[in-house]
């Protein structure tokens, strides 16, 4: 019995550590964009931050997106954003 259960709880562990590493969704209309801070602010209130690298991202307050994001640290991290048509 104890062979199959230690077998089971490993498999447990890593499909739980799997979904906790998949990033999130979200979408929103954007209230604010801070080109300076690379912060988006949708109407909701949330905030997200997008990585240094973005040189001139197209995004502007009135524009209703789907971003996919992940938590690093205190900050969520925007991965990628699609403008909804």
């Amino acid at each position: 019995m104890r062979t199959l259960l230690i077998p089971a709880a490993i498999a447990a562990l890593f499909a739980t550590s799997a979904v906790a590493l998949a990033a999130q969704h979200t979408t929103g209309t954007i209230k604010t964009f801070d080109a300076k801070a690379m912060s988006v602010k949708l109407a909701d209130g949330s905030v997200y931050m997008l990585p240094k690298t973005v040189k001139h991202p197209a995004l502007k307050a009135g524009e209703k997106v789907d971003i996919s994001w992940d938590n690093s640290g205190k900050n969520r991290m925007i991965e990628s954003v699609t403008i909804v048509k």
